[in-house]
């Protein structure tokens, strides 16, 4: 356990010390790092997130960040994405208009809309506990980290943007808001990303991680 090489990717905008404080209470220790050494030498890598997509996407470019971080994912070694962590891995944002993202999933970040289809004001941003639920098109729970969760448990969510996959078969969980249903977790090869904060989500989202690191750890 202990020489598995775990570097949490610090570009500037992220709960780092919250993601690795989990890690090291089940055991794991990680590495914060903007270096991009880190990167190519890492085992698994974990991107969070706090904040606005372009600040987050400008600001990787500026690290030097992006082609490594692409290289990374190709090669096939595990990656996690916490919610900005999640939304960089697609296509584009709409946030202050229109900005490109990693493209590692098609699709684009949309923003909640003031007004649902029945016509109810939605709150903006969502902030607090919400369920998610598993989706019949999308991952099976039992094939991902998610496989000891029960359906409907409730995480953590703090964003105004929301994803939407090309592909409905890469969509892992989904959150309804406010009478609009969205993708809050995916997966596809070897990366899994949340648009909700595990590690601030209590047993349940502990257990995401606990799931997460002991499977790269079998794998290895």
């Amino acid at each position: 356990m202990q020489d598995l090489k775990i570097v949490i990717l610090d570009y500037g905008l992220g709960n780092l010390f919250s993601v690795q404080h989990v890690c090291k209470h089940l055991g794991y220790e990680t590495l914060v790092s903007h270096d991009r050494k880190d990167l190519a030498d890492a085992d698994a890598v974990i991107l969070p997130g706090v904040g606005a997509f372009r600040d987050a996407a400008d600001s990787m470019h500026e690290r030097g960040l992006v082609s490594p971080l692409k290289d990374f994912i190709s090669s096939g070694k595990p990656f996690m994405g916490v919610c900005l962590g999640m939304q960089l891995l697609f296509s584009e944002s709409e946030e202050f208009g229109s900005s490109e993202g990693l493209n590692i999933i098609e699709g684009s970040i949309k923003k909640f809309p003031s007004v649902g289809e029945a016509g109810n004001k939605i709150r903006v941003p969502q902030i607090g506990w919400n369920r998610i639920k598993e989706t019949e098109k999308g991952v099976k729970w039992k094939d991902s980290p998610l496989h000891s969760i029960e359906e409907g448990s409730y995480m953590y969510f703090v964003h105004s943007y929301y994803a939407k996959p090309a592909n409905e078969a890469c969509i892992l969980s989904v959150t309804e808001y406010e009478g609009l249903n969205y993708c809050s977790s995916v997966k596809q090869d070897n990366v899994f990303a949340m648009q909700f904060h595990p590690e601030k989500s209590a047993e349940h989202g502990i257990g995401i991680y606990r799931n997460w690191l002991k499977e790269i750890s079998t794998d290895r």
